[in-house]
C-alpha cells in the first residue's frame, strides 16, 4: 500500500478518544511511531488485563484525561488544551450483547458521546480533520451476500447496531449543519466516519468476542462454546482498519477537500469473509490444539447472520487495500497471545506494525485483484 509510505504525522497534534481500548491502544502506538503528539481522552481501561496497561500506552501520550466522553465541560477544555489538528473518535460502548443488558447506556455513550465531541469541536472553532469510528453494523442488515456500500441506509436490530446507525446520522447532521463540506475552505473542519469489519488481534480482552473467548478457553484447556458458528463476518486484523483511518486522515491533512467528508468502509478481502466456525477451526489449527462445540439456540439474542463490506470506494479514492491474508492475520494474532506471558507486549505490537508497513508497501499496489470490489460507490 504505497500511501502508507507517505504518512506524515510527525509533530502533528492528535486528539484520540478511546485510547485505553483495544483499537485505541494500537492506534496510539502507531501514531507515536510516526512522531505524532497524542492527547488521549478515555475512561480507564475497560478490561483487566488490557493492552493499555500491558504495553504502557500512557508513556507514549503527550497528555491524557481518563474521563467520560459525555462530560462535555471537561471534554471541551481538553480539546482546547490539546489544540488538535486531527481527531480520531474511538470512545464507545463496543459490545453487541452488552447492549442488550444496558441499552440506555449504549445509546447514551455512542450517540450522545459523539454529540458531545462534535459540540466541543464547534466550540474549539479551529481547522481540524475529524474521523469518527462507528462499525460495519451501522447498516440496515438485510442478510445479503453483497457487501454494504457507504450509500446504503443506516439501521440496526440490536441496541448496539442501532446506536451506531444513529451516531452516523448524527455525524451527517453536524457535518451538514455546522461544517458544510462545500465551505471547508472557510471553516477548515473536515468530518468523516469510518466503518470497519470484525476486528481481531493481540491485546483484545473484551467479553463476548470470539477470539478472546477462544484464547481464554485454549489457555484453560476448555472446549469453547460457540453461539453462532454459521454467522458470516468480515474478519480483519486490527492494523487493517487503522491503516485506513491513517490514510484518510493523511489525505485530509495534505489535500483538504469536501470529498473526504463522507462515510468510508475499511474491510478485508473476500477470502476473509468467513463463518465464525471457519474462523475458530482455522485459529485452532494455528494455535496447535483446541476444540469447540455448537451451542446455538433458536431463542438466543439476535445477532446478524451475514455481514460484509464493500471497500471499493477506499480502494479507488484512497488507494487503500487490505494487506494481510486470513492466515497471516490469524498467525500474528495467535503469536501475540501465545508470547504475551514471556514477551514485552509493546515490542510485539511495534514489531507487528513494522511488518505490516513493510508488507503493505511491498504488495499494496497489486492488491486490487483480491479486493472486495463489487461495483462503483
Amino acid at each position: 500500500m504505497e500511501n502508507l509510505e507517505k504518512l506524515n504525522f510527525k509533530g502533528k497534534r492528535i486528539f484520540l478518544t478511546g485510547h485505553t481500548g483495544f483499537k485505541g491502544s494500537w492506534l496510539a502506538l502507531w501514531l507515536h511511531r510516526l512522531g505524532a503528539k497524542i492527547y488521549g481522552y478515555s475512561l480507564p481501561p475497560p478490561t483487566q488485563p488490557s493492552n493499555y496497561v500491558l504495553s504502557s500506552i500512557s508513556d507514549v501520550m503527550t497528555c491524557e484525561w481518563l474521563h467520560d466522553i459525555r462530560n462535555s465541560d471537561l471534554l471541551r477544555e481538553a480539546i482546547k488544551m490539546a489544540q488538535p489538528e486531527v481527531v480520531f473518535h474511538l470512545a464507545a460502548q463496543p459490545l453487541v450483547r452488552y447492549s442488550y443488558q444496558k441499552p440506555l447506556e449504549t445509546f447514551d455513550i455512542n450517540v450522545m458521546g459523539t454529540a458531545s465531541l462534535l459540540e466541543a469541536l464547534r466550540d474549539y472553532g479551529k481547522p481540524c480533520a475529524v474521523i469518527c469510528i462507528t462499525t460495519d453494523k451501522c447498516y440496515e442488515n438485510r442478510e445479503q451476500h453483497e457487501g454494504y456500500r457507504e450509500t446504503d441506509p443506516m439501521g440496526g436490530h440490536d441496541p448496539y447496531s442501532a446506536s451506531k446507525g444513529a451516531a452516523e446520522l448524527l455525524i451527517a447532521a453536524y457535518r451538514r449543519s455546522f461544517f458544510n463540506p462545500a465551505n471547508v475552505s472557510e471553516h477548515g473542519v473536515q468530518i468523516a466516519s469510518a466503518r470497519a469489519g470484525n476486528v481481531i488481534g493481540g491485546g483484545d480482552f473484551a467479553q463476548d468476542r470470539i477470539v478472546v473467548d477462544l484464547v481464554k478457553a485454549l489457555h484453560e484447556g476448555r472446549t469453547l462454546e460457540v453461539r453462532n458458528p454459521r454467522a458470516i463476518r468480515p474478519w480483519q486484523h486490527v492494523l487493517e482498519p487503522l491503516s485506513g483511518y491513517l490514510s484518510l486522515a493523511n489525505k485530509m491533512l495534505s489535500e483538504p477537500s469536501a470529498q473526504w467528508c463522507e462515510g468510508w468502509n475499511f474491510g478485508p478481502r473476500q477470502e476473509s469473509e468467513k463463518t465464525v466456525g471457519e474462523l475458530v477451526d482455522a485459529f485452532i489449527r494455528v494455535w496447535g490444539t483446541g476444540a469447540w462445540r455448537d451451542v446455538s439456540h433458536p431463542n438466543q439474542l439476535h445477532e446478524a447472520g451475514i455481514l460484509k463490506l464493500n471497500t471499493e470506494k477506499a480502494s479507488r479514492k484512497l488507494n487503500w487495500h487490505p494487506t494481510w491474508t486470513f492466515d497471516t492475520m490469524l498467525a500474528h494474532t495467535a503469536q501475540w497471545y501465545q508470547r504475551m506471558p514471556h514477551e514485552d507486549t509493546r515490542a510485539r505490537c511495534l514489531a507487528d506494525i513494522e511488518i505490516y508497513e513493510q508488507e503493505a508497501a511491498a504488495t499494496g499496489t497489486n492488491r486490487a485483484c483480491g479486493q472486495n470490489v463489487q461495483g462503483e460507490v
